[in-house]
C-alpha cells in the first residue's frame, strides 16, 4: 500500500469544510439535551442531517492504542518516505520498501 500524507499547514484550522458546514447543526440538534456519556454524544452527532439532506456517520471507537510509542532513529530511517516538491515537511508519501 502507498501512503501519501498531507498536512494542514501549521495555523490553519483544524476543520476542513465539510466539517465547518456540519458543526452547527450538530450544535442544534444537541441543543438542550443532557451530554451524559460518549455514547449520547455519538448518537445525537449520528443523528444530524440538514434541509438538503446531508447527514454525518459518527459511532464510537472503544478500542485501547498504546500510549507514548517511541520510533527509534533505525526504525525511522527503514521508513521509505518520498518528499514532495512543495512544503515537503507536510507533503510526502511512504511506500512499501523495494525488496
Amino acid at each position: 500500500m502507498i501512503l501519501q500524507v498531507c498536512h494542514y499547514p501549521p495555523g490553519t484550522s483544524q476543520w476542513n469544510k465539510i466539517q465547518h458546514r456540519m458543526f452547527c447543526h450538530i450544535t442544534q440538534t444537541w441543543r438542550g439535551k443532557p451530554l451524559v456519556s460518549r455514547l449520547a454524544v455519538v448518537d445525537l452527532i449520528a443523528s444530524t442531517t440538514t434541509k438538503t439532506d446531508l447527514t454525518v456517520r459518527c459511532e464510537l471507537d472503544e478500542n485501547s492504542y498504546p500510549k507514548a510509542i517511541r520510533v527509534t532513529d533505525n526504525e525511522m530511517a527503514a521508513i521509505n518516505i518520498t518528499t514532495e516538491l512543495w512544503h515537503p515537511q507536510w507533503n510526502y508519501t511512504i511506500s512499501p520498501r523495494p525488496s
